[in-house]
């Protein structure tokens, strides 16, 4: 049994606290959060013990992952502390998207991780979809033959104004994950953004993207759409076929080049998603199954090098954006990690 302690008990810690409850190979130990009252009202509804001070909670108790989803500006600013506190006691983390607003922060979190040899992981939750996993295995297999390009589209509505890269930083390491998980590493962006009105965010956003395998895409994003209808949308085409994955996880469709019959794979409550929370559930499975097996930290699912390399696109995608549309190189992870 897994002992794991939440920090930040707010509206996704509290997601954090009740798929850790439910899942039969871990244990909610202790909760942590700034705001007494809310921690309190956690750690009585499961059980746990409660903490104001993270660095109390570590030493007091009997802790095996340490799951931060604190939020801030940006909803990733206060990330980093939690994060390295944890890693330097030598848990394995998993933290909330996106990884850090500051790309400095979490370049120095990446790098930490590895040098303590720690699991540490991001709630990239929307590769963790029967969806998403069909693509993958087809791509494998070589059932699109070499990749062309790749389409994706990330929308809701979101009417908060925190900073003018609110939209980008927030939302985007859904979108940017979910092409890197299909198609690889990203080579070089250029983007163009617009504001709706009365918005100081840049809350729609065109992003023309090439992958180092030489395929390319495109993704276009907003916070200015309506959450009655699907947010997600996302389109990978090969030499030798196609496939379309709709609304996050609601249906596949696989289109072969050379055949008249498609592929099609609808979502059954059967398979454990109900609902776009139950993708939390998923990608915890996924976390809890790997450190139960002791996967070794640089082959764990959706990392914090993901995760980092996710934010360095987002970066280049923003200063394309200052720059008038230039087309920005997004520096390689490999070159900030030293194992």
């Amino acid at each position: 049994m897994l002992k794991v302690a939440v920090v930040g008990v707010n509206k996704i810690g509290k997601l954090h606290c009740q798929y850790y409850h439910l899942h039969p190979d871990t244990k909610l130990v202790a909760v942590c959060d700034l705001a007494q009252e809310r921690a309190q009202k956690m750690a009585e509804k499961y059980g746990a013990a409660c903490y104001k001070e993270i660095t109390r909670m570590l030493d007091a108790e009997e802790i095996d992952i340490v799951s931060v989803a604190t939020a801030g500006e940006e909803n990733g600013s206060h990330h980093y502390l939690p994060v390295m506190t944890a890693v330097e006691a030598g848990k394995d983390v998993l933290v909330e998207k996106p990884i850090s607003n500051n790309i400095m922060e979490a370049r120095e979190m990446v790098q930490f991780a590895a040098q303590q040899k720690v699991r540490f992981v991001c709630n990239l939750n929307h590769r963790f979809v029967p969806a998403a996993s069909k693509g993958k295995e087809l791509i494998e297999k070589g059932s699109l033959g070499s990749l062309l390009f790749l389409n994706m589209k990330l929308t809701i509505q979101n009417p908060k104004d925190m900073t003018e890269w609110f939209h980008m930083r927030a939302l985007h390491p859904h979108s940017i994950d979910v092409m890197r998980y299909f198609a690889g590493d990203i080579r070089r962006v250029q983007s163009f953004m617009t504001k709706a009105p009365k918005r100081n965010t840049w809350s729609t956003v065109s992003v023309n993207i090439e992958f180092t395998s030489g395929a390319v895409g495109h993704l276009t994003g907003s916070y200015d759409m309506s959450r009655l209808h699907p947010i997600e949308y996302c389109e990978v085409a090969g030499t030798r076929g196609r496939f379309e994955i709709d609304n996050v996880y609601e249906r596949f469709t696989f289109f072969p080049h050379e055949r008249d019959e498609l592929l099609v794979q609808r979502n059954s409550i059967m398979s454990g998603v109900g609902s776009f929370h139950d993708t939390f559930a998923n990608r915890f499975a996924d976390f809890i199954r790997q450190v139960k097996e002791g996967v070794p930290p640089e082959q764990m699912n959706a990392s914090g090098k993901d995760a980092l390399a996710v934010q360095e696109v987002i970066e280049a995608a923003i200063q394309s954006h200052i720059n008038n549309g230039a087309v920005i190189e997004v520096p390689q992870v490999r070159k900030h990690i030293i194992h």
